[in-house]
């Protein structure tokens, strides 16, 4: 039932012409889902609040709430076409009076981990895109099918819009930005094993895939305690997010994945001086897929001891640094960044090896991240000792990865068990660090079970290389016509 509701929300926002695209359904989706469980957890708040004697303060006024304006219901329970705006009175209330009453909330919050907070951060970032008030309606009818309340119904619809997430990044442009295959993120979680108690944290969490696969990695162990879920709630899960559309995105995936008010900051990671990062502020596991290809600022890049423009190079100082001693990490990173022979590289390649134990090199074929044909690394490593020994798996899923072929669980299943023993295989192998060259720090990825060499791409791979790169090239062109 969800699934088919969801196809007749895109369906109605396919008639607007300001949703153009998979990234304005998902958004314009993601702000009426948030005010629909938004009404679902005051009612259920109210309602203990109500069993056990007390009273409960809702958090939005009367007039604001969506049994309010949204969808009035009658005797029957059915939404009541004469107390329910529609037309141009729908759009009037919504852009003049709901959104200017909703922004507000930030600056009235206690702090910004607080559901008011993001509230006020959620509707000071988007625009209601749906001009027509009796489409909006159509889709207020239709999210106002959606039930929030059992687990199973949470599940189902968490499932969904990770649907429309993926959907968004294989529409490619912006959307690959926001999306990480699940499956990857789910065997760098394995493989990284965090705990509860633990602190994970991703400075560029995009639709917070990371945080919501670790969510339920951690869930998944049982037994646990009213302790550790309030843990879980509250005390575990960490992100920051520089661009608007991902920072709404994430915060609602987060919310359908059962956490009521994501720590999920509005913020680009890279303006913090890396010297300002003190004890308190760091973290036990950092998990993360940074974006690649961007161009930071002069200013910017004035915060990091090795300076340099790329974006993931920047993260890749940033996430050292905010690791506590001892902290682990698994991050993914374009595969040029092994043996790139710029000074920038080789720097960050001597103080990732120096102050951190690379143990493990996961070598992905392009195809993994749809709509870029670039080839990716994952980087796992623990801080607080050097490198002693490097083991590499090279993921040969044995066919070429696109949108019809993606990448499953099943492919990454044997690197995460020959991970665990650091073993040896046709895919697998280990390097001591004292034979990496002391000059460059080259770690290119040289599987000495085919004859020493890199595994030669496929003439598919370096065309679709050639087109991300040319893609790339035209937005940053975009961009710079857009500042003249």
């Amino acid at each position: 039932m969800f699934e088919q509701v969801f196809k007749n929300i895109d369906d109605a926002l396919r008639k607007e012409a300001g949703c153009t695209t998979e990234l304005d359904y998902t958004e314009q989706t993601s702000w009426l889902l948030f005010l629909k469980y938004l009404d679902a957890l005051e009612r259920e708040k109210s309602l203990v609040a109500r069993l056990a004697g007390n009273r409960y303060d809702y958090i939005l006024d009367r007039p604001y709430r969506w049994e309010s304006w949204a969808a009035p219901k009658g005797k029957n329970g059915k939404i009541d076409d004469d107390e329910a705006m529609t037309g141009d009175d729908l759009c009037e209330f919504v852009n003049s009076k709901l959104f200017p009453y909703l922004r507000q909330f930030k600056q009235k919050a206690s702090g910004p981990n607080t559901i008011e907070y993001k509230i006020g951060e959620i509707f000071g970032e988007i625009k209601n895109k749906i001009s027509s008030g009796y489409n909006l309606r159509e889709i207020i009818d239709h999210i106002d099918e959606l039930r929030m309340g059992s687990q199973s119904e949470k599940y189902e619809l968490s499932h969904l819009y990770e649907a429309k997430i993926r959907n968004m990044g294989n529409a490619g442009r912006n959307g690959g930005e926001y999306y990480t295959p699940r499956p990857l993120i789910r065997a760098i979680v394995r493989v990284v094993k965090p705990r509860i108690g633990e602190s994970i944290y991703d400075g560029a969490c995009g639709s917070a895939g990371f945080l919501c696969e670790s969510f339920e990695y951690l869930k998944s162990k049982g037994n646990l305690t009213t302790d550790n879920l309030t843990t879980l709630q509250h005390r575990t899960f960490h992100g920051k997010e520089k661009k608007s559309l991902a920072y709404v995105i994430g915060i609602m995936n987060m919310i359908l994945h059962g956490i009521e008010a994501p720590n999920i900051v509005h913020i680009n990671t890279l303006s913090e001086n890396l010297d300002d990062i003190q004890e308190k502020d760091r973290y036990n596991v950092v998990l993360a897929n940074p974006p690649f290809g961007g161009k930071e600022r002069k200013e910017v890049q004035q915060n990091f001891s090795i300076r340099t423009g790329e974006t993931a190079f920047l993260f890749l100082q940033h996430f050292i640094k905010i690791l506590k001693a001892g902290g682990r990490a698994g991050v993914v990173i374009k595969n040029t960044f092994l043996s790139n022979a710029d000074n920038a590289s080789v720097s960050l390649r001597k103080l990732l090896l120096e102050s951190c134990n690379l143990h493990t090199v996961l070598d992905c074929p392009g195809g993994v991240f749809q709509g870029a044909g670039v080839k990716t690394v994952v980087l796992f490593f623990q801080k607080g000792a050097p490198t002693r020994r490097v083991w590499y798996y090279q993921l040969d899923p044995g066919r070429n990865l696109g949108k019809t072929n993606p990448l499953n669980d099943d492919d990454l299943a044997e690197f995460v068990k020959l991970q665990k023993a650091f073993a040896d295989s046709p895919k697998s192998w280990s390097i001591d660090a004292g034979n990496i060259d002391q000059t460059t720090y080259d770690l290119s990825v040289k599987n000495p079970n085919n004859g020493g060499g890199t595994k030669h791409r496929s003439p598919e791979e370096i065309l679709d290389e050639i087109a991300a790169l040319d893609a790339e090239s035209a937005e940053v062109l975009a961009t710079i016509r857009e500042l003249l």
